[in-house]
C-alpha cells in the first residue's frame, strides 16, 4: 500500500499558507491559521515526529491563535469620545438623540465596518476631559456639539489615516471634521489644528 495521502496533506500546507497571505479579514485569517497549524501537526504526527506535532498543536496553533485573537480584538477598534448627556453646559439638548449624531454614528460604523473595525463610544463628562482624552491618546477621535447651528457637531481626530478615511468617505452633513496633531514636543494638554473639513 502506498502512502499517497501524505502528498495530499503536504499539498495542503502551501495551499493554506497562500490562503492565509491573501486574507484581508483578520478573523478569517485566524481561522485559516488554525487550519494551517492543524494540517502541520497532523503531518508531523503521520511522519513519526510526535513531539514536534504536539508542540505545533499546543504552541504553534492553540496559543498563537489565542494571542492573535486577543491582539486583533483589541486593535481593530476605533474609540470615539463623546459627551455624556446633560453634563456639558450649553451643549445641544440630548445630542445623542439628534439626527445628526445618529447619522454620524451610522456612517462611522459603515466606514470602519468595511475595514473590519468596530466603533466604540467612550463617554466623558465635559469638553475639557474629552479634549484631554484625545491629547492623551485614550481615544482616536472625539465628537462634541458646537455653537454653529448649521453644523451642530464637531469631530476631531488625532490620527492622520483616520482623518483621511473620514474626509473621503464621511457623508454626514451635520459635522465639521478636524485633524488635531499631538506632536511629541508639545504639552499633552495642548494640540494644534492641522486640517479642517466642513461636511
Amino acid at each position: 500500500m502506498t502512502d499517497t495521502y501524505i502528498y495530499f496533506i503536504i499539498a495542503l500546507l502551501p495551499l493554506s499558507a497562500c490562503m492565509l497571505l491573501l486574507q484581508t479579514n483578520p478573523y478569517n485569517a485566524l481561522v485559516i491559521r488554525g487550519v494551517l497549524g492543524a494540517v502541520a501537526a497532523m503531518l508531523y504526527s503521520i511522519l513519526g515526529a510526535a513531539d514536534v506535532a504536539l508542540t505545533e498543536a499546543l504552541m504553534g496553533t492553540m496559543l498563537a491563535i489565542t494571542l492573535y485573537a486577543i491582539a486583533v480584538r483589541s486593535s481593530m477598534v476605533m474609540r470615539l469620545g463623546v459627551l455624556e448627556e446633560g453634563l456639558e453646559e450649553g451643549a445641544i439638548e440630548a445630542v445623542k438623540d439628534a439626527p445628526e449624531f445618529e447619522e454620524l454614528i451610522a456612517d462611522l460604523r459603515t466606514i470602519f465596518g468595511k475595514r473590519h473595525m468596530r466603533l466604540e463610544l467612550v463617554h466623558y463628562s465635559d469638553t475639557q476631559a474629552l479634549h484631554q482624552a484625545l491629547m492623551d491618546k485614550q481615544v482616536h477621535a472625539t465628537c462634541a456639539p458646537q455653537s454653529q447651528l448649521e453644523k451642530p457637531l464637531q469631530t476631531k481626530t488625532r490620527l492622520q489615516r483616520i482623518y483621511d478615511i473620514m474626509q473621503t468617505e464621511l457623508s454626514s452633513s451635520g459635522t465639521t471634521l478636524t485633524y488635531v496633531s499631538t506632536d511629541a514636543s508639545t504639552n499633552s494638554s495642548t494640540g494644534y489644528l492641522v486640517g479642517e473639513k466642513h461636511q
